[in-house]
């Protein structure tokens, strides 16, 4: 009995675990085909990988038994250089399961050959030369033709032709993955540091931006680290060749559009900065949409990207050079706070670093971060009064204008002290703008009187005199407006601190408005 139940046991747990075989239980199944039926198998480039690395692994070679099955596979092989562009992808597509077998026996490096081959032969121009990019004037027609153009086809016909086009083959390389992109990269010598090719960058841009829309291989549904552990190194060496061509290839929308992509897919440390630098210097040239980029961690925008990207700007612009692509990013910078404003997110140092990332200079008017801050405000209800105030110190009450002042005293979302404050500025701003106007007018007077003495009168002159009078009337009018409005506010404030002397009881200090 105990023999019998050994023998049960011994033969339930007997079998045969071979690891790391080459495609699996399936290879094995080819090749115990092969072996029972009398060394006669169907070789196609569909399985030519499969068989090859397998007759290596079991070495089944001529010693062992003529015409074997590592002899049939390399004498198929030798028609690799007839092989059709189809033939070859299939093969290199099946190296894949079995990537470091196909590549330590040198089958991997064969078919890539082969493939550089087939595209070189049927381009007009080498792919290892490097063509100049179209010009950032046409990069900016559509989102697929950022700085470059990409393929628009699906399949290369059979058979194949020489086309002028050098990116027909982008599309057909999209099927691989990322470790046999990168084989082919360093094949070309032209991986990381080392990508100085113009051909081969628009085909990195375009096959990382087919990867962003499918799914990572080792993780599921594309998370985060995987991607970078697969793509990290693609995504370095396309940015390594943006920042080559930088602006003489792309355009800035172009610019942004890669490092969308790239941020998608993973990118070092020192491979964002080199990418974020051309943007900056080029910030002038965006647009609202191309600022709105998604932060990371679920974040609606990256706030802490356009922060870098202006302290970039500036830092070039301090020696007062192009003051007017200083302005231009001051007020796009006013639109991007205005639109992330309502973000629940966005914290109040974050709006203050935002509007406090340029000079006053850049801006001729402070209205556009006025209506930035009242729609924070109005997003963000509980703020406290102290945070309201803190936020208003953004502003620079002696740039607004007189409407925008007058909105700022009626807004009871404004903390009264900020609304006497801004008045007073405005005040004072408009004094001294009267003044002045009124110094430069006297010369004028006695020049104009005593030409007129002397010559008689000129209607010309008489209408020039009327229109400084007029203009010099409206500015009294809106100063003397801009006094009455700021003496009922400190007349309110005093009849409200008079008031909670006599009554501990209330509730606080009423709205002013």
């Amino acid at each position: 009995m105990v023999k019998q139940e050994k023998r049960r046991s011994h033969a339930k747990g007997s079998g045969l675990k071979i690891t790391e075989f080459p495609g699996g239980p399936f290879g094995f199944e080819l090749v115990a085909r092969f072996c029972y039926n009398n060394g006669s198998i169907v070789i196609s480039p569909s399985n030519i990988c499969l068989l090859h690395c397998s007759a290596i692994l079991l070495e089944m070679t001529e010693e062992v038994s003529t015409c074997n099955l590592l002899r049939q596979t390399e004498g198929f092989m030798d028609g690799l250089l007839h092989w059709t562009w189809n033939d070859i992808l299939t093969a290199l597509k099946s190296c894949e399961v079995f990537f470091s077998a196909a590549d330590s026996c040198g089958l991997l490096q064969k078919l890539i050959s082969s493939l550089l081959a087939k595209i070189s032969a049927n381009s007009e121009q080498p792919i290892l030369s490097a063509t100049p990019f179209p010009s950032s004037s046409s990069s900016s027609s559509s989102p697929d033709t950022y700085g470059f153009r990409c393929s628009s086809f699906a399949k290369t016909p059979e058979p194949m032709k020489p086309c002028s086009n050098s990116d027909w083959w982008f599309d057909d390389l999209t099927v691989f993955a990322p470790n046999t992109i990168e084989k082919i990269m360093k094949t070309l010598g032209a991986y990381g540091t080392d990508n100085r090719n113009l051909v081969l960058t628009r085909f990195l841009l375009h096959y990382l931006k087919t990867a962003v829309r499918k799914p990572c291989s080792t993780g599921g549904s594309g998370n985060l680290g995987c991607c970078k552990e697969e793509y990290g190194g693609l995504s370095d060496t396309a940015v390594h060749g943006v920042v080559l061509m930088q602006r003489t290839a792309f355009s800035c929308r172009g610019l942004f559009w890669v490092l969308r992509v790239v941020s998608e897919l993973g990118i070092s440390k020192e491979c964002r900065h080199k990418l974020e630098r051309p943007i900056g210097l080029m910030l002038d040239q965006a647009t609202l949409d191309d600022l709105l980029v998604s932060g990371h961690d679920g974040a609606a925008y990256d706030v802490n990207l356009v922060l870098r990207l202006v302290r970039t700007f500036a830092s070039t612009e301090e020696d007062g050079v192009a003051v007017q692509r200083m302005k231009k990013v001051g007020r796009l910078i006013d639109k991007y706070l205005g639109e992330i404003s309502p973000d629940q997110s966005l914290q109040i140092s974050k709006f203050l670093e935002v509007a406090e990332s340029l000079p006053d200079s850049a801006r001729d008017c402070f209205d556009g971060i006025y209506r930035a801050l009242e729609i924070y405000l109005e997003s963000h209800p509980t703020l406290s009064t102290e945070e309201r105030t803190r936020l208003c110190r953004c502003l620079n009450y002696e740039k607004l204008t007189l409407e925008a002042c007058k909105d700022l005293a009626k807004n009871k979302r404004i903390p009264p002290g900020v609304a006497v404050q801004a008045l007073a500025s405005q005040q004072s701003e408009m004094q001294i703008r009267s003044s002045m106007a009124e110094a430069s007018q006297t010369p004028r007077r006695v020049a104009r009187t005593t030409a007129t003495a002397a010559e008689g009168v000129s209607p010309e002159l008489l209408d020039e005199e009327q229109q400084l009078r007029l203009n010099l009337q409206r500015t009294q009018c809106r100063v003397k407006e801009l006094e009455k409005v700021c003496r009922n506010m400190k007349g309110q404030i005093a009849k409200m601190a008079k008031g909670k002397s006599k009554s501990h009881g209330s509730r606080g200090m009423p709205r002013l408005c």
